[in-house]
């Protein structure tokens, strides 16, 4: 069986979209399906292009059970949006970034938004923690934990 691929989307790479890497994992995990999934996350930008995700970021996620390993990575629109399945941006303005580098239909149908999936919370968008303080990061993972649920009954 073909594992189903999703990449996970944010503007850097080192905070919310690792996030959803690390708890959509664990969501998966979970539900004893990991042999089901592959999953990675990647930024729009690539100012942290092969560093780890914000320390910040790993306190928050580690006090839930989320380990935060992935390195930084650029979005490649010349392969990710042929390799992966989904591709699930964290806000609106990636998202437009997704979909102004997509070449096709084809790759516009794999693009969604993290918060579609929301099931108990409701956000427009999962906001950018980085220049903000403790609440912002705990707001990421509750937003992050809510949707990736749901996300994984959709997959599954």
């Amino acid at each position: 069986m073909d594992k189903t691929k999703v990449l996970f989307v944010c503007l850097g790479n080192i905070c919310r979209s690792p996030s959803a890497e690390a708890v959509f994992t664990g969501v998966v995990k979970n539900a004893g399906l990991q042999n089901n999934f592959e999953i990675d996350s990647a930024g729009t930008s690539g100012w942290h292009e092969g560093g780890p995700a914000d320390g910040r970021m790993q306190s928050h996620a580690i006090k839930r059970g989320f380990n935060l390993t992935s390195l930084s990575r650029k979005f490649n629109p010349n392969t990710d949006f042929d390799y992966f399945d989904y591709v699930i941006g964290m806000d609106n303005e990636n998202m437009r970034n997704l979909e102004n580098m997509a070449r096709n239909e084809a790759h516009l149908d794999k693009l969604y938004k993290i918060t579609d999936f929301s099931k108990e919370l409701e956000y427009d968008e999962v906001p950018d923690p980085y220049y903000g303080g403790d609440a912002g990061f705990e707001l990421v993972l509750d937003l992050l934990e809510d949707a990736c649920e749901r996300l994984m009954e959709k997959l599954s």
